[in-house]
């Protein structure tokens, strides 16, 4: 273990979380050479639900490993969120006890806030092509700053678009002011945020989100489509506003220290097939996206599309808080470096071909 890793506070937060203390029990703090001085083996947590695209693209990308190391690395998959949220997946790896996690920007920022400049900008990123534009720009310089926190990033993906699925039909900003919306709990500086906009935040953990509808404790949860499938969140909450809020990104990171007890040679060809698999779970994720609002409309979910004035309105609302989130949720460096790529993207495709 390298204590040197987490503050005093960090410590404090880290041990306080039931999942960890539950790993430590578990004897997950073994070494990754546990299973033999030639094998390394790497223990991967996410949130992901077994048997979803996802966890089998985790799968291939396990027995490529296998493959291209002639069964020297072995890598390890914990699906389901069973070693906890993925603040505590992310305490896991600062502790070693596990080496690796596929986790979201909320996970993601545990480690580096940067990383926000992906995600969390409501309204900011019109479509894909701005999304994967910034996030090509972006990316390598984020790579840089998670490997000086330590931790190599394998791929990047994402999971389609956050929409807002509600027990009311909700049309406009006001409609949701009136519902008790989910938040993560993982963030006060976020909820903060949306408090101040006039929404009534109910901090949680994304385990509570069902539950939650079920008990009222919400009434409106923001969810990527294919997650409010698997999870059966349009049973409870069963109309979704199908505006583009902002994408749900994330990555698979791996500790930087196990990863460079591998020989280099090898760890290039891990590194391949893990990009493969990214860009694979990508494109899976955004299709599957589109799958999912006609699977959930097939079971009654109501849809509200938005029309152009409807989407200045939403826009309007996420645009006044940038001032908050700006320098609190993302540094300012970076969101408003995010601010200015999405512009001169913009810029370019306007421009007259040459």
């Amino acid at each position: 273990m390298h204590f040197r890793l987490m503050d005093r506070d960090s410590w404090g937060r880290c041990l306080a979380r039931p999942a960890v203390w539950a790993a430590l029990f578990l004897g997950l703090t073994a070494s990754p050479l546990a299973r033999g001085a030639d094998t390394i083996r790497l223990k991967l947590a996410t949130l992901v639900p077994t048997g979803s695209s996802y966890h089998k693209s985790l799968l291939v990308l396990r027995e490529s490993w296998r493959k291209l190391s002639n069964g020297s690395v072995d890598l390890v998959i914990y699906a389901d969120g069973k070693l906890g949220s993925e603040a505590d997946t992310v305490g896991l790896m600062k502790l070693n006890s596990i080496q690796a996690s596929m986790i979201t920007v909320a996970g993601l920022s545990e480690i580096e806030k940067s990383v926000g400049s992906l995600q969390n900008i409501p309204m900011g990123f019109r479509d894909f092509s701005e999304v994967d534009y910034v996030g090509e720009k972006l990316q390598p310089m984020l790579e840089e700053i998670l490997d000086q926190k330590g931790f190599r990033v394998l791929f990047w993906s994402d999971a389609g678009w956050v929409h807002f699925f509600a027990k009311k039909a909700v049309v406009r900003p006001d409609d949701l002011k009136k519902l008790k919306l989910f938040c993560w709990a993982g963030n006060p500086e976020q909820v903060a945020i949306y408090k101040s906009s006039g929404m009534d935040a109910v901090p949680l953990e994304t385990a509570d989100i069902v539950p939650g509808l079920q008990t009222g404790l919400i009434d409106a949860t923001p969810a990527p489509p294919v997650f409010a499938l698997k999870a059966q969140i349009d049973s409870r909450a069963g109309h979704m506003l199908q505006l583009n809020w902002a994408p749900l990104v994330g990555a698979c990171v791996v500790r930087k220290e196990t990863w460079e007890k591998i020989p280099a040679a090898l760890r290039e060809k891990l590194q391949q097939a893990a990009i493969d698999i990214g860009r694979e779970i990508k494109s899976n994720g955004r299709k599957e996206m589109v799958e999912s609002i006609a699977e959930m409309e097939k079971r009654g979910l109501k849809v509200t599309k938005v029309t152009p004035e409807l989407e200045a309105e939403w826009r309007a609302v996420a645009e006044a808080a940038y001032p908050q989130i700006r320098g609190r949720i993302v540094p300012t460096e970076m969101f408003d470096r995010a601010l200015e790529l999405i512009r001169e993207y913009r810029k370019s495709k306007s421009a007259p071909a040459q």
